[in-house]
């Protein structure tokens, strides 16, 4: 065994001592031991001796406490140059090694691709994102692969469109989303662009968490074999024109102020908008400007989710007379929303939620294809567990059909679509902003919820109303629909220890009331069990997740009777736990029977009461 050097000697006994003083965890110090000897590091180990020799131990052990998890769909994290629990050349190689190493390991005829595996691959604004981009390409091209290349800032749905384009065998997109600045991320797709499902995500876990060595081969190289191919003259128009596919005739003056918040949105939702006939459309100033710091955003994080984040392009658009605002994520495939209550001038602004918005779709798509005179009874929505009971509500009042007991994440719904037939396949959303109509992708996609959303509120305006009001007729024609989101960090190092036991307390001994109202069933989707406070637990056929459902007095109509099909939500709580940090995301749920117009203030008051009582006791059962 060859002495190590006096230099490597002294780092090792550097962190002996860091271990010792309780400085660095177990795993980080025996990670780091092998980042510095081991010959597969051996391209990280000088960078990693830089910073033990400048004492860094707090940021080491940041980046080296534990192996940065491959999720079902990808790899997301913190950037740092080294460490097993960082986005870096190692950990981004690792994902793309083993998406490699597993599908070189399918027996022949599994893959509906060519002889030859193909991957299409895209990349977002941020930092390092075009390198990340390139080294997953390395990678690919080192393990046979074919690469379709789109070179500049691209959606994270045109990835997904390229992909069934090109008839790829995968694909990857290089983004973190609406992450803070500090992170990115690989999602991985599957053949068809639907992010990777099961068998294959376990599949491709199992062989990244097992990469030895991360093979490349130059970028450069591939360009000049004609093994990585530039697509996006291609693919740009393409993706527009299939968008545009999904356009409804029909007024179009509306003015509309969009900000991509410093990502790609302007390469899709921009030309979408344009190509429709929305002439009246104007980019938000301070956030045009691709930039991975998200400079101009509050907070630094673009999330259409957070209302904070339209506050500045909603102060613009009352001060120019504009009817709408419009927020796409850095990687623009969820939408984010605002406009005004009334049609009188000086009226207030107001955001929609992710729920509102989804209903507000889904009512367009029914209404535009029963005017139209082409929507069937097998037309239907397509929607997650979480996501707001109006859909079905509005489904039901088209007398079209509803998927609506799928798990989180929009993977579930791309995989919905070829399940039931993309013929029968008129929208889909989700709770957390995400939408889609039309199968160019299966994935969401804000160009296209942008398109629906413009052409509804251009119809209303020749209306005199807008689409808060519009809101409000579905609220009192279906009944009122209002949801929260909780989420609950359990700080420590006994975060996730106390997640999990809050999670078990609930599914062994759930609350018999929650916001003064009765728990009259719970839904146990990690076992598949239902039960109620007066019977035995009985099994049902569903999705499989770690969700559980608390559905409260007041329950909505039957559902359909089939096994493991409910109703709607109506009252209810979802709970949720993250499966990679200490957190509990909480779904509340609140509903109330139709209503006339002069009575719905007076609803959305009390059902606004329901879900802060609703949080007060979700809180004491998590001790915060």
């Amino acid at each position: 065994m060859q002495t190590p050097s006096p230099d490597l000697s002294r780092r090792l006994d550097a962190i002996a001592a860091a271990h010792a003083a309780g400085t660095l965890t177990d795993h980080s110090a025996r990670t780091m031991r092998d980042w510095l000897t081991q010959p597969r590091y051996a391209d990280f180990a000088g960078e990693l001796a830089a910073q033990i020799d400048r004492g860094l131990w707090k940021e080491l052990d940041d980046a080296y406490w534990t192996v940065i998890p491959f999720g079902t769909g990808g790899r997301r994290g913190k950037m740092y140059p080294v460490g097993s629990n960082a986005i870096n050349d190692r950990t981004i190689g690792e994902s793309a090694q083993g998406l490699a190493d597993y599908i070189r390991s399918l027996p022949a005829g599994v893959l509906e691709s060519a002889a030859t595996p193909s991957c299409a691959i895209a990349y977002d604004t941020r930092h390092r994102s075009e390198h990340f981009a390139k080294l997953c390409a390395e990678v690919l091209l080192a393990a046979g692969f074919k690469i379709f290349f789109l070179r500049g800032f691209r959606s994270t749905p045109e990835l997904s469109y390229a992909v069934r384009h090109t008839g790829s065998t995968c694909g990857i997109m290089v983004t973190a989303s609406h992450n803070p600045p500090s992170d990115n991320a690989v999602k991985v797709y599957w053949a068809g662009g639907v992010q990777v499902l099961p068998p294959h995500d376990k599949g491709i876990i199992d062989r990244v968490m097992t990469v030895d060595q991360v093979r490349r081969e130059p970028f450069e190289a591939g360009v000049a074999a004609g093994r990585v191919q530039f697509v996006e003259q291609e693919i740009d128009p393409a993706f527009v024109a299939a968008v545009l596919k999904q356009a409804t005739p029909g007024p179009r003056d509306v003015s509309i102020l969009y900000t991509p918040l410093h990502g790609v949105g302007a390469s899709a939702v921009v030309p979408v908008l344009d190509g429709a006939g929305f002439k009246k459309l104007r980019l938000y100033g301070p956030q045009e400007k691709p930039d991975g710091d998200f400079p101009n955003v509050p907070g630094h994080v673009a999330n259409p989710e957070n209302p904070a984040v339209l506050g500045g392009p909603i102060d613009e658009a009352k001060a120019r007379g504009d009817d709408l605002v419009l927020a796409s994520d850095p990687d623009c495939d969820r939408l984010g929303a605002a406009a005004p209550l009334t049609a009188q001038p000086g009226s207030p602004w107001k955001t929609f939620t992710g729920n509102q918005i989804g209903g507000l779709l889904v009512d367009w798509v029914f209404s535009s294809r029963q005017a139209r005179g082409v929507l069937k009874p097998t037309d239907t929505a397509v929607t997650t567990l979480v996501t707001t009971g109006l859909v079905r509500r509005i489904a039901a009042g088209y007398a079209a059909a509803v998927v609506d007991d799928l798990q989180v994440g929009f993977k579930w719904i791309g995989q919905a679509i070829d399940r039931i037939g993309p013929e029968r396949f008129a929208f889909g959303c989700e709770e957390s902003h995400g939408y889609l109509a039309g199968t160019h992708v299966r994935d969401k996609d804000a160009s296209v919820a942008a398109l629906l959303i413009s052409e509804l509120a251009a119809a209303l305006k020749t209306q005199g109303k807008t689409l808060h009001e519009k809101l409000d007729e579905l609220f009192c024609l279906h009944g009122c629909h209002l949801e929260r989101q909780v989420a609950i960090t359990l700080p420590g190092a006994a975060g996730m220890d106390r997640m999990r036991d809050i999670m078990a307390a609930l599914r062994a001994k759930p609350p018999a009331q929650l916001g003064g109202l009765d728990v009259v069933r719970v839904r146990d989707y990690g076992g598949l069990t239902t039960f109620t406070p007066t019977t035995e637990p009985v099994a049902f056929t569903g999705a499989q997740g770690d969700l559980v459902i608390f559905d409260l007095a007041g329950l909505p109509d039957a559902g359909s009777g089939t096994p493991g099909h409910f109703p709607a939500l109506g009252n209810a709580v979802a709970a949720r736990p993250s499966g990679t940090e200490p957190k509990i995301k909480f779904y509340l749920f609140a509903a109330a029977p139709p209503c006339t117009n002069a009575q719905l203030p007076a609803v959305k008051q009390s059902l606004t009461q329901r879900l802060d009582a609703l949080e007060k006791d979700l809180r004491a059962l998590a001790g915060v």
